[in-house]
C-alpha cells in the first residue's frame, strides 16, 4: 500500500504548505530567496567567480521551474518532469563556465561550480516543498563550504603528493634543484614548464613530487619541505598549488 510521505516542516505549517496556492507558492519563493543569498554572500565574500546574483537567479529558477512542472503534472497528468531535468542540466553547464585555469594551470573555481548546480537542486527541492530535506540539505552544503577547507588543508598538508610553483633564477639550476630533492628523500613525479612566464625572465615550472622518505612521511609537513627548499640560492619563489 503506498503512503503518502508528508514533510515534517509542511506538517508543522499546515495543509496549506503542501499543495500549490498563493501562500506556498510565495513562501518557496522567499525561502529561495534567502537561502541563495546567503549562499552566494560565502561564495562573493571569497571572490569567487559565480557570486550573490549568481546563486539567488540559479536557486530561484530551480524552484519556479519545479513548481511549473507540477502544475503541468496535475493539470495535463504528465508523468515526467522535463523543466526540471533541463534545468538541472543548465545548472550543470552554468557552473562550468565558473572553471577556469590560473597562470599556474591550476583548474580554479571547481568548488563554486559544485555549489551553483547544489544551489539548483536546492531550488528543486524546495519548489517541490521539500522543505525538510532542502534545509537540512542547505545547513550540510553550507558546512562544507565554510569549514570543510581547514580538515582539507590539513589533509593536504600531510598527503604523500602535492603540487609545487617554482621559480627559479636561472634554466640551468634546474638539475641541481632535481638533485636537491631526490637527496631529501622526495621524488619528481612530472615536470612542466609554464609558458605564461615565457619572458619574465624566470624559469617558472610546476611540478609533482612524492614522499618516498619514510621519515618525511612521518614528520614532515608540505609547508616544512617547502620553506627548506626555499633556503636554496637559486630559488626565486616557491610554493605548494
Amino acid at each position: 500500500m503506498n503512503t503518502q510521505i508528508i514533510d515534517p516542516i509542511a506538517a508543522l505549517l499546515g495543509s496549506w504548505s503542501i499543495t500549490l496556492n498563493t501562500s506556498s507558492i510565495l513562501l518557496r519563493l522567499f525561502a529561495s530567496l534567502v537561502l541563495s543569498a546567503v549562499l552566494g554572500w560565502e561564495r562573493s565574500s571569497k571572490r569567487h567567480s559565480a557570486g550573490f546574483r549568481t546563486f539567488i537567479v540559479v536557486t530561484l529558477a530551480g524552484t519556479v521551474v519545479m513548481m511549473l512542472d507540477i502544475y503541468i503534472a496535475r493539470t495535463f497528468g504528465t508523468s515526467f518532469f522535463f523543466l526540471s531535468a533541463a534545468s538541472v542540466l543548465a545548472a550543470a553547464r552554468i557552473a562550468t563556465r565558473t572553471l577556469f585555469f590560473s597562470s599556474r594551470n591550476q583548474i580554479m573555481g571547481l568548488t563554486t561550480s559544485v555549489a551553483l548546480w547544489a544551489s539548483c537542486i536546492l531550488g528543486l527541492a524546495l519548489g517541490a516543498g521539500f522543505y525538510t530535506v532542502t534545509l537540512v540539505s542547505y545547513a550540510l552544503l553550507l558546512f562544507c563550504l565554510n569549514y570543510l577547507p581547514v580538515l582539507e588543508f590539513y589533509l593536504k598538508n600531510r598527503s604523500n603528493h602535492f603540487e609545487i610553483h617554482l621559480e627559479l633564477k636561472n634554466s640551468l639550476n634546474l638539475q641541481n634543484f632535481v638533485t636537491t630533492i631526490r637527496k631529501l628523500g622526495l621524488r619528481i613525479d612530472a615536470i612542466e614548464m609554464n609558458p605564461a612566464y615565457a619572458n619574465s625572465g624566470l624559469s617558472v615550472y610546476s611540478i609533482a613530487i612524492s614522499i618516498s622518505s619514510t621519515e618525511l612521511k612521518k614528520y614532515k609537513t608540505h609547508k616544512e619541505i617547502i620553506e627548506a627548499l626555499c633556503t636554496l640560492d637559486y630559488v626565486y619563489h616557491i610554493e605548494e598549488m
